[in-house]
């Protein structure tokens, strides 16, 4: 009998140590982690990136207008810096139009927007930065993404494929919405669903993220979808051409390429 307690009670000990290993495993993130593993895969995967967009404008009654463009993206050692280049091709009346972004999470980004046909070099300023981006629904911050630090942010949901996060801003001045959901993917992590609500606890605007692939490694999105409930307009950007850790030098991100683009790494290599 003693045996067979002993039997026993090692049985049960193994079961609660396979349960608590598996409990482990399974326990939810924290905020913290999730929003950083969010940022990570959305932004930084690899330590450079090339890709070719095609974006398509349409407003309530139908009406459309297209942009063709390439961005190019270079990570930095220090700290989450990044920098990047948007280089339009079409229409004519957007050819060599350039964006430049250096990215900084300790303090707000820089970025320039280069006009050839005015011959015109714009700082677009901090305040501006959720401002439509070339006529479309994406605004200047959506290109290299929101700092982390500009939202309190808490997990509200948790379902078998997503985290959902709820985001409210620190500045509520500085933002024209009062909160914002975000569902990312427990496998890829990258966010495939953002609804911002403004302060009537209306949603006014969701962003989507879609046709999912893995590209030198990296589930990368293929396609985003951004909607104006409000206006009733919607902005869809396809990708193509993408790759990742390239080299890109240092040299292409600087002002000089907002007039002189570099074309071999536009053209692809």
């Amino acid at each position: 009998m003693n045996t067979l307690i002993k039997k026993t009670a090692g049985l049960m000990g193994a079961l609660a140590l396979a349960t608590g290993l598996a409990t482990a495993q399974a326990a939810t993130p924290s905020v913290t982690e999730i929003i950083e593993r969010a940022n990570q895969a959305s932004y930084y995967a690899g330590q450079d990136g090339r890709s070719e967009a095609r974006m398509r404008i349409e407003d309530s009654r139908g009406n459309t207008q297209t942009r063709q463009f390439t961005v190019l993206r270079r990570n930095l050692e220090d700290q989450g810096r990044q920098q990047y280049l948007v280089v339009f091709s079409r229409p004519s009346e957007y050819r060599d139009t350039v964006f430049l972004v250096e990215k900084n999470p300790a303090a707000e980004d820089d970025r320039w927007l280069y006009l050839p046909d005015m011959d015109l070099v714009r700082r677009i300023a901090p305040g501006d930065k959720r401002t439509s981006f070339v006529g479309a629904h994406l605004f200047y911050e959506d290109i290299s993404g929101r700092h982390l630090e500009d939202d309190e942010h808490r997990l509200v949901e948790e379902t078998a494929e997503h985290f959902v996060l709820e985001s409210t801003p620190k500045d509520a001045r500085s933002v024209e919405f009062a909160r914002y959901r975000t569902w990312i993917n427990k496998d890829t992590w990258l966010p495939e669903r953002i609804e911002y609500t403004n302060a009537s606890g209306n949603v006014y605007r969701i962003m989507e993220n879609a046709g999912v692939e893995v590209i030198d490694g990296y589930p990368t999105p293929t396609m985003m979808r951004v909607q104006d409930l409000e206006s009733g307009g919607q902005t869809i950007v396809q990708f193509r051409g993408i790759r990742y850790d390239l080299g890109i030098p240092a040299s292409v991100f600087t002002e000089r390429s907002l007039r002189n683009p570099p074309r071999q790494w536009l053209e692809g290599r």
